[in-house]
């Protein structure tokens, strides 16, 4: 028997592994005491597909040591993955895993669609660094964040006096992630004047700077990630086709929190170990009863809004309850419906008394601001003064 640094007896033996085809399995040794992991006997364990340097998935079988806190599913089967920074007990999200490691043992473009708040720029990054470009530069442009003129530069960069205030030449995102990776956050932001732009450098793999007449070649993996659904925004034409198939070589699902409740209390930990709670208050924030409140949420704003729940439970030092809902506007109750009007006269009522609920609610919640609101509620703010208009709302 061995004692580690900090005084804990560890076994000489811990257990024999074998290859097998489609993986590898340890077995724990069979006699007294045995190996125990946070006070949970471990008995057996095997690799499943895609349990390469990128991420891991792991079956175990343990059961609960004497005098310790069984875990939630003693004497079966549990089975989790990392991949980089991400964790999971799910099965959709172990499949996304999966598909974030056959990315990045290539150079293929990938895009990467889910809800605000699933954690797409961790997803790649962890493509990013699971990669053979992983000593090069990541570089991260939000295609959201900027107009028009300013993204283009930021993107492709510029000459000294391709525009007023031009005053030198700047380097763009292409150019200096060259060798690297360029992750295209909210690409479906993107203006439709640089889209064409943009489809010529993943076709080419070549940019031109403003106010240069000269293309230059680059070597850039491109990440690319939308919180829209783009194959709707191609059908309303408000994305390019071509460029819509171009970004979506490997297109990679993220799944919300809602669709993956059972990893609340894995991530929860992670959280809480990266915002340096105490021993003392991850006891408090992971109990049984807490957990399950955090899993019965519904986290419209998925992790990130997670994150920033425990986030104040650290501060105030108390499991504070989770917001019932997201947006903290109170779902109204159920409408009566007159069925002596006609079908199309009751439609246009009922749409009409939504249109107006919800627009009212939707400013109330960001204090009269139309444009805050629109790019809340993914609506065009030209669409939004006119429903204000149509309903006499004032903003």
């Amino acid at each position: 028997m061995k004692t580690s640094s900090e005084g804990v007896a560890v076994s000489r033996f811990q257990g024999v592994l074998k290859t097998e085809r489609k993986g590898a399995r340890m077995r724990s040794p069979d006699e007294r005491p045995g190996t125990f992991v946070h006070g949970v006997r471990w008995r057996q364990a095997q690799t499943r597909g895609g349990g390469g340097a990128g991420g891991v998935s792991l079956s175990a079988r343990c059961e609960a040591q004497e005098g310790s806190v069984a875990p939630s599913c003693p004497e079966r089967v549990a089975e989790w993955a990392t991949f980089g920074d991400l964790v999971a007990t799910s099965a959709v999200a172990r499949a996304s895993f999966d598909w974030m490691e056959r990315a990045a043992s290539c150079s293929a473009t990938v895009l990467l669609e889910g809800e605000t708040g699933t954690g797409k720029s961790r997803a790649a990054l962890a493509i990013h660094r699971a990669g053979a470009r992983a000593s090069a530069p990541f570089l991260v442009v939000d295609c959201g964040a900027l107009p028009a003129n300013l993204l283009e530069s930021e993107l492709f960069g510029h000459e000294k006096g391709a525009f007023t205030g031009a005053i030198q030449r700047r380097v763009g995102a292409f150019e200096e992630a060259d060798g690297g990776t360029i992750f295209l956050d909210e690409i479906g932001e993107l203006p439709s004047e640089l889209q064409p732009k943009l489809l010529r450098v993943l076709e080419n793999r070549e940019i031109r700077r403003l106010g240069s007449n000269t293309h230059q070649a680059v070597n850039v993996r491109v990440i690319a990630a939308t919180h829209r659904d783009l194959r709707a925004e191609v059908q309303a034409g408000r994305f390019r086709a071509d460029l819509f198939f171009r970004l979506a070589v490997v297109g990679i699902p993220i799944p919300s929190l809602r669709e993956r409740t059972e990893d609340v209390p894995l991530i929860a930990e992670r959280i809480l170990a990266g915002l340096g709670a105490t021993p003392a208050q991850v006891a408090s924030l992971t109990t049984p009863d807490f957990l399950a409140q955090l899993q019965r949420a519904p986290w419209p704003g998925n992790v990130r809004e997670l994150r920033n729940h425990l986030e104040r439970c650290v501060v105030f030092q108390s499991a504070l309850p989770p917001p019932v809902s997201g947006t903290g506007v109170q779902t109204p109750a159920p409408r009566s419906v007159d069925a002596l009007l006609t079908y199309a006269e009751s439609r246009r009522r009922a749409l009409e008394s939504f249109e107006h609920d919800y627009v009212e609610a939707l400013l109330k919640l960001h204090g009269g601001k139309v444009s805050q609101a629109a790019a809340a509620a993914d609506m065009d703010r030209v669409y939004l003064y006119r429903l204000l208009r149509r309903h006499g709302l004032k903003s």
